[in-house]
């Protein structure tokens, strides 16, 4: 049988070569024993996105737990990330289990696992459950009849998406949103956030809101290279003020400005910052990840906020932010978590957060942002990803580990940083970073300088040197 093992976030593989309903089966047998050995009667979540066969990868993992003797929360139709982890929290179940591959290109599937908290389960119990993985099924799944197990109340319905409607118009001021006078969009990606935005904001301009399980061929990742029609209709249209894009699983988040502009994640983490601290009186540790610009430091410095810089994958950050007073928590892919929601990413939170900062303040995102520019210093971010043969990706992470690289063309390093990767400093607030991707076979090339035009020749130069390897 397939080896399977666990990611950055999850596991991934390739819908009927890897991701099988045997598979599956087998993933849900070793968490459902993980769940027998560590919980007194335990209870999960399950729900599944918009991809493919996502209904009966989903019935799999409700008759294997089921199988088992647990008792299951199932969600019907698709739902996104960040709602299963709300429900895991609201219903007080000890996982949540939702069937997505994220952002990932629309032949692939995957299996997040969610703590009772509310947010990715801690690395080292995720490793106690892949530990598990049987070689085969043992439990008799294929021939339970779910109805048996409602009538007894092992299983029951849950309707996820009003429980997350509910909590985000208890949250926001949806109509003081509606009535600022902003223009808004959103593009769903064909993801799992469609149906919440349309309910909310029922006359919003939406782009890619109906089901398409295979994304019309696009991987739903919500950068700007995957984004290009949403950005062109908003130039185009010229009267929108800002639009927002989610991913698969809408657990991610894209921002555009009213000139279809792309706002990386890096300016959203830096405008949440200065809206919580600066407008609403808030505090807490910042937690981002390493591949995060340097200018979160700089605002942490400004406000006196600590600040903890972990390896890539969310999962690190919500073990900070399920210990600690966490105001914000965030990662370059675009998934950041606020205080006052669950330790979870969530691109749908943090677009309204960000409309509700316009809305209230009655200023453009690009205002918002020069005065975040008044304290850090303008940057660019840009990142390229290497789509190279195994042996040669080996080779440059192998010349990284050894410290061959002293320049990459005419940027000298000073210092380096192998944190998650290998971070480059060319001077304080100039830097570029390789590492290797922990779900598909890419060599991520990151970099970080004054301007678009700086970081270009960065990575240009990057490039050069380590295709040449």
């Amino acid at each position: 049988m397939t080896k399977i093992k666990f990611g950055t976030d999850g596991w991934r593989a390739i819908i009927a070569l890897d991701f099988t309903v045997e598979n599956v089966a087998r993933v849900t047998e070793a968490t459902a024993k993980w769940l027998i050995k560590n919980k007194t009667n335990p209870s999960v979540v399950v729900g599944h996105d918009c991809r493919f066969a996502g209904d009966l990868f989903a019935d799999t993992v409700v008759k294997t737990f089921l199988s088992f003797g647990i008792k299951v929360h199932q969600a019907h139709g698709f739902v996104s990330t960040p709602m299963v982890s709300l429900g895991t929290v609201r219903v007080k179940a000890d996982l949540g289990i939702i069937i997505t591959a994220s952002h990932n290109p629309p032949s692939y599937n995957g299996y997040k696992i969610k703590g009772h908290y509310g947010g990715p389960l801690a690395p080292e119990q995720v490793q106690e459950i892949e530990d598990m993985i049987p070689e085969k099924t043992e439990s008799g799944w294929k021939n339970l009849e779910l109805a048996s197990f409602k009538s007894n109340g092992q299983l029951a319905d849950i309707d996820l998406e009003k429980m997350y409607l509910d909590h985000v118009r208890a949250n926001f001021d949806i109509e003081g949103i509606k009535n600022s006078g902003l223009k808004l969009a959103y593009d769903a990606m064909y993801g799992a956030g469609q149906n919440v935005i349309k309910k909310l904001f029922p006359d919003m301009v939406t782009l890619h809101c109906d089901h398409n399980p295979g994304f019309h061929g696009q991987a739903p990742e919500p950068i700007h290279k995957n984004l290009r029609e949403f950005s062109e209709l908003i130039k185009t249209r010229g009267d929108i003020s800002c639009g927002l894009a989610t991913d698969g699983d809408a657990d991610r988040i894209g921002l555009y400005d009213s000139k279809g502009n792309f706002v990386d994640s890096h300016h959203i983490i830096l405008l949440l910052i200065n809206y919580l601290v600066k407008y609403k009186g808030m505090n807490g540790k910042v937690a981002v990840a390493f591949s995060t610009s340097v200018r979160i430091k700089n605002l942490c410095k400004h406000y006196n906020l600590p600040i903890d810089v972990v390896k890539i994958g969310f999962k690190y950050i919500c073990s900070i932010m399920v210990n600690e007073d966490v105001l914000v928590g965030g990662e370059e892919s675009g998934g950041i978590a606020i205080k006052g929601h669950i330790p979870e990413r969530d691109g749908i939170w943090m677009g309204l957060t960000i409309w509700e900062f316009m809305a209230k303040s009655g200023r453009s995102l690009q205002e918002l942002i020069d005065e975040v520019y008044a304290i850090t210093g303008s940057f660019f971010f840009d990142r390229d990803d290497l789509h190279i043969d195994e042996e040669l990706k080996q080779r440059v992470l192998a010349n990284c580990k050894a410290n061959v690289y002293k320049a990459f063309g005419e940027f000298k390093v000073q210092k380096t940083d192998d944190l998650d990767g290998f971070k480059y400093f060319f001077d304080d607030n100039t830097w570029m970073m390789i590492r290797a991707s922990g779900t598909e076979p890419v060599l991520r090339v990151y970099a970080e300088a004054a301007d678009a035009a700086s970081t270009r020749k960065i990575l240009d130069a990057g490039r050069k040197v380590l295709l040449s390897a």
